[in-house]
């Protein structure tokens, strides 16, 4: 494995030529709530918003100055392409950064603003990475990789060299993971120096690319990653990077989109910043680990990696917040469809604030209720709720953490169809983005089966969800099948669903 001292040494005397020392701040109020001393890495103040400056502009500052002055090239979603640009505007290079299509207008913006040449090509990094590569050959540009480097990991960990001297009692450092560069700067450093710190890694669990490669030996491709938190949506882990984790990292945790948005609103409400979602990773994993592990009086960092989220993203934030930190219980009620009904469940219900209340009749003596209620005691609170209502007489199927219903039923409970639909079948799609995408798929169907259903919520994200139903006769099912898989567009079939059966067939 390469010998990172002697590299990380320099990134020290170089990096802050561009980058700050950022502060190491406590969060009080979470610190209260997990009795934990809780402590914020803000790479958030970086003249980027985002640590990855540093990986870039060490790389840059060791090329020689023919390759800085042929020019680079790099791929990216956003906060490596503004850590180029920033680092090519100081050391006097010319950049291209060539980035997806669905890239949020706030870090294009960011990269154009820095003076970079940008090429907007492919519907994710892997696209554009290819790109990337086909440029950099053809103009011979040095391409600037963002994380599976020596050079990148070592200016990355600088990172971990200001938390040593920030904070040298420190127990546990959680470190969010993308392709995985800046966790292995931060235990190449740490872990020779304090073999009693523990670096655990924070994951998304839709893109868990590091957490594969630990787990089978070798880095390997993911078939499928979610887009939510962009800046770790990385499909296969670096091989330099796995090398350094795969010596010093022992734990990788895993969160899910709702546990990022809770940490989201931690953040914000201790230091009233606002992170973007794979900025929140490393703390959304701390909060795992305390509630799995109970630990009291520790000293624990979260690293707070980069805060380039685009606004629009704030609404699918604010909406997933309550349900990742179990404040919010969304369940299907059935009641009978008579007077005094509603208020009878109202009361069964007891003190608790309605966060929404939506029902249709399903038939003449039944109706189907969808209701959001806050909770105060997290899960207990809500297996209290259920039980009481299923005491009282009542059906209920708890959808907390049915995605389902987390994104579009809520929306669109009243809206069942009059009369019987035949062969229907329902999908959930992910498309890009960008204009004309949903048209290709429509023009793709043809027309030859009929969409009986359809829910479309833009949320600012890289990908736009789709629900949609579609009657497909049985003995033309296969060769719809066929045609799905030709699409290549990522789609789950909710058919059997329950909440599908529930409130929309």
């Amino acid at each position: 494995m390469q010998d990172y001292q002697a590299l990380i040494h320099k990134a020290c005397t170089r990096v802050y030529a561009v980058a700050r020392r950022t502060a190491l701040d406590p969060a009080p109020a979470l610190s209260r709530r997990l009795s934990n001393r809780v402590w914020l890495k803000r790479e958030d103040q970086q003249p980027v918003f985002s640590y990855k400056l540093r990986g870039a502009y060490f790389f840059m500052s060791q090329l020689p100055q023919a390759d800085l002055r042929r020019g680079v090239i790099a791929a990216s979603a956003g906060n490596h392409a503004q850590g180029v640009a920033l680092a090519a505007r100081r050391l006097r290079a010319q950049a291209v950064i060539v980035m997806p299509r669905s890239t949020p207008e706030i870090k294009v913006d960011a990269v154009r603003e820095l003076e970079a040449e940008i090429i907007l090509h492919g519907d994710n990094y892997d696209q554009a990475c290819e790109k990337a590569l086909q440029e950099a050959a053809r103009r011979d540009l040095c391409l600037v990789p963002p994380y599976d480097h020596p050079w990148v990991i070592a200016g990355q960990a600088t990172v971990g060299v200001e938390i040593l001297k920030q904070h040298p009692a420190a127990d546990v450092i959680f470190v969010p993971m993308g392709g995985g560069g800046l966790a292995a700067g931060i235990a190449a450093h740490v872990c020779p120096r304090r073999p009693g710190l523990e670096i655990i890694g924070v994951e998304p669990a839709e893109a868990p690319c590091v957490h594969e490669a630990l787990r089978l030996g070798r880095p390997v491709r993911l078939d499928h990653i979610g887009v939510f938190a962009d800046g770790a949506a990385v499909a296969k882990a670096g091989e330099h990077t796995f090398e350094v984790l795969r010596r010093y990292m022992r734990r990788v945790l895993l969160v899910s989109v709702d546990e990022i948005c809770a940490a989201v609103r931690d953040i914000f409400e201790d230091t009233r910043s606002i992170p973007e979602p794979a900025g929140a990773l490393a703390l959304a994993g701390l909060k795992q680990y305390v509630q799995s592990d109970a630990p009291r009086d520790r000293e624990l960092v979260a690293v707070l990696s980069g805060a380039n989220v685009n606004f629009d993203r704030l609404r699918h934030i604010a909406e997933l917040a309550a349900l990742g930190e179990h404040q919010e219980a969304l369940l299907a009620v059935t009641i009978p469809e008579r007077k005094g009904s509603f208020r009878r469940f109202c009361r069964a219900l007891g003190e608790r604030q309605i966060t929404e209340f939506n029902y249709r009749c399903a038939d003449p003596s039944r109706a189907r209720v969808f209701v959001g209620v806050r909770l105060r005691t997290a899960d207990a609170e809500r297996h209290e709720l259920i039980s009481n209502l299923r005491r009282a007489g009542y059906e209920v199927q708890d959808l907390s953490a049915n995605e389902l219903a987390k994104v579009h039923v809520r929306y669109m409970v009243g809206g069942r169809r009059a009369g019987k639909v035949h062969d229907e079948h329902l999908y959930r799609f992910e498309f890009p983005e960008r204009s004309g995408a949903l048209l290709g798929f429509l023009d793709r169907l043809g027309g030859r089966w009929n969409i009986s259903l359809f829910h479309y919520r833009n949320h600012g994200a890289a990908y736009g969800r789709v629900l949609m139903g579609i009657q497909v006769p049985e003995p033309e099912y296969p060769e719809f099948q066929g045609l799905l898989k030709s699409l290549e567009i990522p789609c789950w079939e909710e058919s059997d669903n329950p909440a599908y059966e529930l409130f929309l067939s």
